[in-house]
């Protein structure tokens, strides 16, 4: 009796055993899902690591306009690399290169600098003219102040506290979020999707490479020591914000 019970068991089970190969959720052969750091698509890599910041389309972005050609002739291979790759100090931009603590190897980084240029770079509407990227010495403060009022105020305003139509770039939190590099870039290349001309559109004329790099240790001259801290006497210790704390001689 025992040997038909077993034999029918087996009967029962060999069709589940044959369904199996066709359970509901089982993956089918192929294509297979890539690995991360085995997509090379511009696409992709700019949609999920560059659009939330640049635009969806290079533009619109709260970053840098990379649909700009002012800004692609402007920057050349290496140093565009180099922005991705490393990140700005001092700035929102991270790095994204598997050394500086993100995960895109120097493939993906290169598909990128390949992608930036076949989609946006167009010629050369400097015409040759263009100031250098980086600046070439340090800028004079004191004479960036006469620059900022001449060439900037007109849209940025005099003061934090009195804002151009454009919007006040001498805010603190503002300045907290930006480098020296960044300035520069923008005043050169300008911001066209924010109707920011680049730094041949000025009712003076074209500002020259002095005038920039000066405007520029200016703006950086006006950082907040404290940038976001609006209550310099505050301390985790004390019970409420603006809290007056003991001085060193006191402690």
């Amino acid at each position: 009796m025992r040997m038909p019970r077993l034999l029918a068991g087996f009967c029962a089970l060999a069709p589940i055993a044959l369904a199996s190969c066709n359970l509901p959720g089982k993956p089918q052969p192929g294509p297979e899902v890539p690995r991360p750091e085995e997509v090379t698509s511009f696409d992709k890599l700019y949609g999920a690591n560059c659009a939330g910041c640049h635009g969806v389309n290079g533009q619109n972005g709260a970053a840098t306009n990379l649909a700009n050609p002012e800004y692609e002739t402007l920057i050349d291979d290496a140093s565009l690399r180099t922005v991705i790759a490393m990140g700005e100090k001092g700035t929102l931009m991270p790095g994204f290169a598997v050394e500086s603590g993100g995960t895109l190897t120097d493939q993906q980084i290169d598909a990128l600098v390949q992608g930036i240029r076949s989609h946006w770079r167009k010629g050369d509407p400097f015409r040759g003219q263009t100031p250098p990227y980086r600046a070439t010495h340090p800028g004079d403060p004191t004479m960036g102040q006469a620059v900022y009022l001449g060439e900037c105020a007109e849209c940025h305003g005099s003061s934090a506290r009195r804002p151009g139509k454009a919007g006040s770039i001498l805010d603190g939190s503002f300045l907290a979020l930006i480098n020296e590099q960044m300035i520069r870039t923008t005043i050169i290349a300008g911001r066209p999707d924010l109707g920011m001309p680049d730094w041949r559109g000025h009712s003076s004329g074209p500002m020259t490479d002095d005038e920039i790099t000066n405007v520029t240790a200016w703006l950086m001259a006006q950082k907040p020591a404290l940038p976001g801290q609006p209550y310099p006497n505050f301390s985790p210790t004390s019970e409420k914000p603006g809290a007056k704390q003991p001085s060193a001689v006191q402690r």
